[in-house]
């Protein structure tokens, strides 16, 4: 998913929650040790995958994003939850997410 693309989906993905526009959108660029496995809560949050390589593996309850898994059919973008992170590589990783963050206020969606 690239960020264009991301920016564009969040307001109707954001309505379809039911959240309207009330909602936070962080940037996040994590920096992953080699072979470095980390988990993220993101309970009641969307993190939406950006331009990711091929050494990470994300895994949620929304689906699972991994280039070397030959078992699944469809990789995910959009995680929430507890989201578990692993660097396959021996090198350090990046990976970057766009962070959306529904506010307590709700109103309607245009």
């Amino acid at each position: 998913m690239t960020t264009g693309f991301a920016i564009d989906y969040i307001p109707r993905r954001m309505c379809e929650l039911g959240h309207g526009t009330n909602y936070l959108v962080r940037f996040r660029h994590l920096v992953l040790q080699p072979k470095e496995e980390r988990k993220i809560n993101a309970t009641g949050q969307l993190l939406l995958l950006i331009d990711p390589c091929g050494d990470l593996r994300v895994e949620s309850a929304a689906g699972l994003f991994d280039m070397s898994e030959d078992q699944v059919n469809e990789m995910s973008y959009e995680h929430r939850g507890e989201i578990l992170i692993t660097n396959y590589s021996i090198f350090i990783s990046h990976i970057k997410f766009l962070q959306v963050i529904p506010q307590i206020c709700k109103t309607k969606c245009q």
